[in-house]
């Protein structure tokens, strides 16, 4: 079923605490990691964790709890596990656990998104791409990648326009078209936001 703007706006909001809420474990005020599932782990794999005291093992999850990008999900889980997981906890959740708890804030980062107003089609049309793939892995690409790109298509759409402009001076024209040769998502970006303010005449 395609995911409309009306229910992706009104999701965003919604979404956060409900997902934080959808595993017992959470419902339940428990700490322990969430259990991994036969699609978490491949049988026979190493682990970098196998081998880690549980010190290394609660320094490895400092360290994704200091990361900037940390959801709400994954702070929580995280901060549970710091203040009550035994060794197989810890394990555990770096193993299978993280990438769950990732998902779920990357989720609700992806919603956030959509329902902004400034989001366009390109954004709209890869966001929601990445929620109905369903997967750990394509919300990240989304999150790392594709949002990148499709708000540099976005971007380009909107700047191409502004040459459709009868009063357009022939100084805004050279930087618009000076842009557009750049091309680079952040060059884009940065004339919508700022550059096209500073143009003389």
């Amino acid at each position: 079923m395609r995911l409309t703007r009306v229910t992706l706006a009104v999701a965003a909001g919604a979404l956060a605490p409900a997902l934080l809420l959808s595993t017992p474990s959470f419902a339940a005020g428990a700490t322990t990691a969430p259990a991994a599932t036969a699609s978490d782990t491949t049988p026979g794999d190493g682990s970098p964790y196998d081998d880690m005291d549980i010190h290394d093992l609660r320094i490895a999850v400092l360290r994704i709890l200091a990361a900037p990008d940390s959801g709400k999900r994954v702070t929580k889980e995280a901060n549970a596990l710091l203040d009550n997981g035994t060794e197989e906890d810890l394990r555990t959740w770096l193993e299978t656990g993280y990438r769950l708890a990732r998902f779920e804030d990357d989720q609700v980062a992806i919603f956030t998104i959509l329902a902004k107003p400034s989001s366009g089609k390109g954004v709209y049309r890869e966001a929601t791409e990445a929620l109905e793939a369903g997967t750990p892995e394509a919300a990240r690409a989304f999150l790392e990648t594709g949002y990148r790109l499709a708000q540099a298509e976005d971007d380009s759409v909107a700047i191409v326009r502004m040459l459709t402009d009868p009063d357009l001076t022939p100084a805004m024209r050279a930087a618009i078209n000076a842009v557009l040769d750049d091309g680079t998502p952040e060059a884009l970006r940065h004339f919508l936001e700022v550059g096209q303010y500073e143009v003389d005449g």
